[in-house]
């Protein structure tokens, strides 16, 4: 039986629209006039009126922790507090609430101090103290990439003052010569491994909640980096994903981003579950494996992003690095000899000078396409036009968030300087010196994975109240944006010839909108609302 979905606005390419399609098991199959669809309907057909609403192709987050989301979602709403007692008072009622839960340490994220409303500093293990002495607890900032401990999680941990460093991250010492409670970068992955593993469970519960949510939003296909950050044993993280899948339970397509703390462990996942892709991911699966995942550098609200030149207004501040050069490039040499694709996380001009030498390195001698494996810049947030110059050069594609503008507009100029500054999250000039190379995530949990707020930020580079503008020279319009969200999305793992359109031959995934956001003014593109999501030509969320 077919579906015929008539009456509406289809959005096909610029400026390019279709009032109707056919869906035949997975497939759109025809693509056309209201005339051309209904001609095909047979008698047992189902026709679908649309009633004049547009519909676009499902969006596809081009990076994102979905796992991390869902635990986001269930754990103290750290986002909302306004201060570190609220935070405490935020931990403490849930602990109440959640015994059995919490009896082996307490972990949660979001919290972010900028946003405090009275002190404005970072939370150590004194603040945490007062959650609790009993259990270790650990407090991701929004950015996962400095975090803090208790007391109790520093003991565990073993740590004093004459323990030696963490490669690749730290923990702060307090004016008591003590460990403070304070870790940035790998300190914290290493943290983590001090809290007992969530049961199986407890995990679906986290990806049933982050996929209702995520397809509330028509988003269909996400590219997830959970394997190395929120889930630390790849080997039984990998089974986890592979039987909610085949359980049916899992409602978008999934497309690992996997990281790896050593080469030891990258050379066994090659040889184990990356050479049996094709038995454990057959054709057809919603879940596929797709390219290592690295950190080069840290986060700017955290001043652990690598800077060319000296922050702003923290001179001694020089970034943290995950791995030096031999290292990163060793880490990019194996990937590419094993034909993976390779995405780092780098946002300081620094680190993204570095990662454009290490990919230009692995390109194979006399190879005349550069980029064959399309190594990607997850982040890409500081740049001058000389570094973009060389990214579109060598062909390297670029992830971009434009949601972080609405909190990073308020510090990119006092940390790095207006120059700098004015040609960075440089969404409009990337696009045009390089098309179709640039997709949109939203790094969720970091950020909450609403494509439309998302939109709205790269269209109109406003904050979220609209009473600032940060360098609009650099504003995309909505065809931009929309095919950065799909189109280039799907061009960054290889799907650019069955998914991000609505065309004859290609995946039926998409969402019916309550607006038409090719009309509305970008401030209201954010107030839009998904009526229906399909993937796979099945319904996975309406509210019709």
């Amino acid at each position: 039986m077919k579906k015929i979905y008539y009456n509406a606005k289809v959005y096909l390419e610029r400026e390019k629209f279709a009032e109707g399609f056919v869906v035949e098991d997975d497939r759109f199959v025809k693509v056309g006039s209201n005339e051309e669809v209904l001609s095909l309907a047979a008698e047992d057909d189902e026709k679908i009126d649309c009633n004049g609403k547009t519909v676009i192709p499902g969006f596809n987050d081009s990076h994102l922790h979905l796992l991390g989301m869902g635990e986001y979602l269930c754990k103290p709403d750290l986002g909302a507090a306004g201060s570190i007692d609220e935070m405490v008072e935020m931990c403490k009622i849930y602990i109440d609430e959640h015994p059995e839960e919490t009896k082996g340490g307490l972990h949660a994220s979001g919290w972010n101090q900028d946003l405090f409303v009275d002190e404005q500093r970072i939370p150590d293990r004194h603040d945490l103290d007062r959650i609790s002495t009993e259990i270790p607890v650990f407090l991701e900032r929004i950015c996962g990439h400095i975090c803090s401990g208790n007391t109790k999680l520093i003991e565990l941990m073993g740590l004093d003052e004459n323990s030696p460093q963490f490669d690749g991250g730290e923990f702060l010492m307090g004016e008591d010569g003590y460990p403070n409670g304070i870790f940035t970068e790998n300190a914290c992955n290493i943290a983590k491994n001090y809290f007992p593993p969530d049961d199986l469970d407890t995990v679906i519960r986290y990806l049933d909640a982050a996929t209702d949510r995520a397809v509330s939003f028509g988003i269909t296909s996400v590219q997830s980096n959970d394997i190395g950050t929120i889930a630390m044993d790849w080997k039984r993280y990998f089974k986890i994903f592979r039987d909610y899948y085949a359980s049916g339970r899992g409602k978008v397509r999934y497309r690992h981003q996997s990281c790896f703390l050593t080469l030891e462990d990258l050379e066994e996942y090659i040889e184990t579950e990356y050479e049996r892709k094709d038995e454990l991911y057959p054709e057809g699966s919603l879940i596929t494996l797709g390219p290592l995942k690295i950190f080069k550098d840290g986060s700017l609200g955290a001043r652990t992003a690598i800077l060319r030149g000296p922050y702003c207004d923290a001179p001694d501040a020089k970034g943290t690095s995950w791995a030096d050069r031999e290292t990163i490039q060793k880490f990019c040499d194996r990937a590419t000899e094993a034909g993976m694709q390779v995405v780092v996380h780098a946002i300081g001009d620094g680190a993204i000078e570095e990662m454009i030498d290490a990919y230009s390195n692995t390109y194979m001698d006399g190879d005349s396409v550069k980029n064959p494996l399309r190594h990607q810049l997850i982040h890409c947030q500081i740049t001058d036009r000389n570094l973009l110059e060389r990214i579109a050069e060598n062909k390297i594609l670029v992830s971009y968030q434009p949601c972080f503008l609405d909190y990073d507009m308020k510090i990119a100029d006092r940390l790095c300087g207006a120059e700098l500054a004015s040609t960075s999250y440089a969404f409009n000039t990337m696009d045009e010196l390089l098309p179709g190379y640039v997709s949109y995530g939203t790094d969720a949990p970091v950020e909450d994975f609403d494509p439309f707020a998302n939109i709205y930020y790269a269209m109109t580079r406003k904050n979220s109240d609209g009473t600032n503008v940060f360098y609009p020279e650099e504003c995309v319009d909505i065809y931009t944006a929309i095919d950065a969200y799909t189109k280039n999305s799907a061009f960054a793992e290889f799907c650019e010839n069955s998914k991000g359109r609505i065309e004859e031959g290609y995946l039926a995934d998409f969402a019916v909108l309550d607006r038409d956001i090719f009309v509305v003014k970008p401030e209201d593109v954010r107030n839009t609302r998904v009526i229906e999501t399909v993937v796979g030509g099945k319904t996975v969320y309406s509210i019709i």
